[in-house]
């Protein structure tokens, strides 16, 4: 096997060249950043001294922005503050775990049409290019109402939705991958296809699909709130960005406040995925020197 390990590309088998370059991209840094910085508020929301953000107070209705309240208040008198850290727990979680849902399901299903194909593939293909035909976030709203309101719901809802990127994606690179000399050689060797796909199959098709789930994950953030705003996600009074933004619509020239401070959120974490996506497809281009 070591014949097989040393034709097979290197490229996808050199992080620290690839963290390399990503740290040189400058617009990739400032994404991470971002992530990290919201990551961090969402962790230490526990620990950090912030009001109950499920706390209200009727002498405190829709203040604006003070010493008090750095953000201002709700139409119930929450501390906004309060509310978007721990809002960003349920934004970022519905981002990734819709992401992992949509990665779990979509690529077995892309490695097994783009390497067996036949009726396989034809099978995969046409519900795949079906699903792919209607828009993801109708989909995701109508999955979202057919499972009931909730985040867990909304999650897999999206996850569904978001599928089929991940299973076409899948196939095409396995498609160009399989003929490879190192997966030929694997077969000549006498390797079964379960052993040919999980050592050299997926490990040389990771590169673009991880691009793709963080990519998706902006994609994510923005559906939750979608749902959220829609009152299909996260449930009241539990705080989350998007169910913000649904109270906000009511006060916008009373309290702009309430709606400003989700919506930069909101804005600032996709284009951080935005631009921590971009980076990683330069990095993990094995075209790229």
């Amino acid at each position: 096997m070591t014949v097989l390990e040393t034709i097979a590309p290197l490229a996808n088998r050199e992080p620290s060249r690839a963290w390399r370059k990503l740290r040189a991209n400058k617009g990739a840094v400032v994404g991470l950043v971002i992530i990290l910085f919201f990551a961090v508020l969402a962790a230490m929301a526990p620990l950090l001294p912030i009001a109950d953000p499920l706390a209200t107070s009727w002498t405190a209705l829709r203040k604006a922005p003070s010493a008090a309240h750095w953000f201002g208040t709700d139409d119930l008198g929450r501390d906004i503050l309060s509310r978007m850290i721990w809002g960003a727990q349920s934004s970022l979680l519905a981002g990734v775990v819709s992401v992992v849902i949509a990665v779990i399901i979509g690529v077995p299903f892309g490695v097994i049409s783009g390497y067996f194909g036949g009726w396989a593939d034809l099978v995969i293909s046409r519900v795949t290019d079906a699903l792919l035909a209607l828009p993801f976030l109708i989909t995701a709203i109508a999955l979202a109402a057919f499972l009931g309101p909730s985040l867990m719901n909304a999650m897999i809802a999206i996850g569904l939705s978001a599928m089929p990127i991940f299973v076409r994606l899948t196939r095409g690179q396995v498609l160009a991958v399989k003929t490879e000399d190192y997966v030929e050689g694997a077969r000549a060797v006498g390797l079964g296809h379960l052993d040919i796909m999980w050592r050299y199959i997926l490990p040389n098709v990771l590169a673009p699909i991880i691009v793709q789930a963080t990519l998706t994950v902006a994609t994510a953030i923005i559906a939750e709130a979608s749902l959220s705003f829609l009152g299909l996600g996260q449930q009241a009074p539990a705080p989350s960005w998007g169910s913000m933004l649904n109270v906000a619509k009511n006060f916008l020239t009373q309290a702009p406040w309430m709606a400003m401070w989700p919506g930069a959120a909101i804005f600032l974490v996709v284009m951080g995925f935005n631009l921590l996506g971009d980076g990683l497809r330069d990095a993990l281009d094995p075209r790229e020197a």
